[in-house]
């Protein structure tokens, strides 16, 4: 059997996450078959080829191969000759997704309606506000060609007793508070605008940008055991 590649996949840009804003594509997400078929289109393939290793009819699998290309998380990537058919190659736009708090629009959870700052939902919501923030921050890098400078820090470790615990929320709290009146200046009120009280030469040129800087701990339930695969349907 002759096959052909008549364009390289090296040309298709896949991401290694993709936030999901727009509600058509995170309902296609949501769908088990088609996010199998995304799954599954990690790599260039036809919708001959997911069919096949779907077991299903291609015709099925076509139908949600072109809604998943319509919502914008499948992309053409190159076309391939085999004798005198020519099959259209598609590739997942990214290859994780997360779905935009933005989706749930007032419904979607506020850390400033949660009073209790200790509580897990006020963390919960807390962390929907990064998300937001990151994702916000990364399409306008993306317009705009500035890069959106990040910094993470993870750490996993035991408490044996509350007393220990209270004691590492105290230390770490004075720390991040020194570091914080050390290295940065008062926040602006307008991007890019020093505030009054800033010095000549950073009047002058006017830079800095604002961040947001957010801190958690929280217990983890049954140890740190990675995700399980949820069982999927054909649907």
């Amino acid at each position: 059997m002759s096959v052909q590649i008549i364009l390289s996949v090296a040309e298709v840009e896949v991401r290694d996450l993709e936030t999901v804003e727009d509600p058509r594509a995170a309902a296609a997400l949501l769908h088990p078959l088609k996010s199998r078929i995304l799954r599954l289109a990690g790599e260039p393939a036809s919708a001959t080829e997911l069919a096949r290793r779907l077991d299903l009819p291609r015709q099925r699998v076509h139908y949600h191969v072109r809604e998943l290309e319509r919502a914008g998380l499948l992309r053409p990537a190159g076309r391939r000759r085999r004798r005198n058919l020519v099959e259209q190659r598609f590739v997942a736009s990214a290859r994780s997704y997360a779905l935009s708090p933005a989706l749930l629009g007032p419904l979607a959870a506020d850390w400033r309606a949660v009073p209790d700052a200790s509580s897990p939902e006020y963390l919960l919501a807390l962390t929907e506000q990064v998300r937001d923030d990151v994702a916000r921050a990364a399409s306008a890098a993306e317009a705009t060609g500035r890069p959106a400078s990040t910094f993470s820090l993870k750490a996993q470790f035991r408490f044996d007793s509350d007393a220990q615990r209270a004691a590492f929320a105290a230390a770490l709290r004075e720390a991040v508070v020194a570091a914080v009146a050390r290295h940065s200046s008062p926040d602006r009120v307008e991007e890019g605008r020093p505030p009054a009280e800033a010095g000549a030469d950073q009047a002058r040129t006017g830079r800095g940008r604002s961040y947001r800087l957010v801190l958690a701990c929280y217990p983890l339930a049954g140890g740190a055991e990675p995700r399980k695969e949820r069982k999927e349907e054909r649907s």
